[in-house]
């Protein structure tokens, strides 16, 4: 897919978008460059007014970042696959040349958890409050349940539900929970984003 990013100008800030593709009701959202390095967006993205989004940070297409969110690749690269949605209050971060963010797709960043220098892989619901620390691996089909602490280096299991501080398996996930909550939150993101792109 050949896209031709549009440097675009907000309140002196800079952000390449993928074919014109931002909404936002206002445009005071922070999305500016570090070090020469400017956020890519996807198409079809949903950034609130108050998100932040800096530095190195690649995102997909039908991603979301919302009210109070912070997404700060001035350390390191933060890489983000379609249909991600970063919550309310979540924070993305990396530590300096040692452990960048990956995060795949299909992923849901729940309501003020923190997600810090580690790889999430597809089809992950990360819960509220939770907290994922340097190079963990998040395995495909799985849930950090919410306030769970995942501790440096954890290798989480595909199909798995982690829960606890430190964060340990509980359970295996079935195709009802993970079609149940993974994709039934994952895609009820990205119906609500277009809401506010109506406005």
């Amino acid at each position: 897919m050949e896209q031709v990013p549009e440097r675009s100008r907000r309140n002196g800030l800079v952000v390449l978008i993928q074919n014109n593709s931002i909404h936002s009701n206002k445009r005071d959202m922070i999305i500016k460059s570090v070090r020469g390095i400017s956020p890519v967006l996807g198409k079809d993205c949903f950034i609130a007014e108050n998100a932040t989004i800096v530095g190195e940070v690649t995102m997909g297409d039908q991603c979301s970042v919302w009210f109070n969110a912070v997404v700060r690749g001035d350390v390191h690269f933060i890489k983000m696959g379609n249909k991600v949605n970063v919550q309310d209050g979540a924070v993305i971060h990396c530590t300096y040349l040692k452990s960048p963010t990956t995060i795949g797709n299909n992923v849901s960043i729940g309501h003020n958890a923190i997600v810090h220098g580690c790889t999430i892989k597809d089809n992950v619901l990360v819960g509220m409050g939770s907290i994922i620390m340097d190079d963990c691996v998040v395995e495909s089909n799985s849930i950090i349940a919410a306030g769970a602490v995942v501790t440096k280096g954890t290798h989480v299991e595909a199909n798995s539900i982690y829960a606890g501080m430190p964060a340990k398996k509980i359970k295996d996930i079935s195709p009802e929970l993970s079609s149940g909550e993974i994709d039934r939150i994952a895609n009820n993101y990205v119906k609500y984003s277009s809401w506010f792109k109506e406005e």
